[in-house]
């Protein structure tokens, strides 16, 4: 595990290199999302299925595994989230990449993609949007009063909520993720998060790359925003995983094959 530091704020960010692609191919970043880190990709097969063809890149967005934590709410604002893939993105001598992003890094991913285009060579969403959902979001997303819970009772009270909330045991994977968090961090995170305006809708129709947005068929929140999506990029495939819930997308036995066809149908 490296580490660089956000010029924007000191904040130092943890990430990972793995394999050294084939030629003339763009690397891909993988960003995780709201209360994981970059473990899951190894988790659920990413890295090991992308790294024979390509430079694969993870990191712990800030908040979140092993980067800083910090809890001024401030710190969580998009363009420093934004900062933190840039400068993991130079560390590692990627000019260039097909972006991947879960949940909330589907969202850096699209901030990314409107301020800073000439980065990415693609975007893939999971359960991403360009915007994150306004007030109540991740009480819909995990459970109520998450906000309260992670601030009063810590982590553990929030990975046995949401198993409860969801009516069975989380994977082991997903588990470890969440307890690597600070809950003070993460809470701070989620109130900043709940204020962001998103991605203006009239720069969505001129995004440059190429664009992929998948959602499960049960994630409705995810399934009206590539809806909307579609319809400032009309031509923008969305992909939809039959029977999978947000929590569930990056596991989805279709979702990893649906963007290995996807990344070998981009141009070099």
């Amino acid at each position: 595990m490296d580490s660089v530091e956000n010029p924007l704020d000191g904040t130092q960010i943890a990430y990972r290199v793995f394999g050294e692609g084939s030629p003339g191919a763009p690397a891909v970043v993988l960003v995780h999302g709201t209360a994981l880190t970059q473990a899951i990709w190894r988790g659920f097969g990413w890295v090991r299925e992308l790294q024979a063809t390509y430079k694969v890149v993870t990191l712990d967005l800030r908040g979140h595994g092993r980067s800083d934590k910090p809890y001024d709410e401030d710190a969580y604002d998009q363009a420093l989230f934004v900062g933190d893939v840039l400068s993991v993105m130079e560390a590692t001598g990627v000019e260039k990449a097909h972006y991947i992003g879960y949940s909330l890094g589907g969202r850096v991913g699209f901030e990314i993609a409107y301020t800073h285009p000439g980065r990415l060579a693609s975007l893939v969403t999971l359960g991403g949007s360009p915007r994150t959902g306004g007030q109540g979001i991740f009480d819909k997303t995990f459970f109520p009063g998450v906000v309260d819970t992670l601030v009063a009772r810590g982590m553990q009270a929030f990975v046995d909520r949401w198993a409860e909330h969801l009516g069975k045991p989380l994977d082991n994977s997903t588990a470890l993720a969440l307890l690597s968090n600070d809950p003070k961090a993460l809470a701070a995170y989620m109130r900043k998060t709940e204020e962001d305006p998103g991605v203006p809708a009239h720069a969505l129709s001129s995004l440059p790359m190429p664009l992929l947005m998948i959602a499960g068929t049960e994630d409705h929140i995810r399934v009206r925003a590539a809806a909307r999506m579609q319809s400032y990029l009309p031509t923008m495939p969305v992909r939809l995983l039959d029977g999978a819930t947000h929590g569930r997308t990056p596991r989805h036995p279709d979702a990893l094959p649906a963007v290995r066809d996807w990344l070998a149908a981009q141009p070099a």
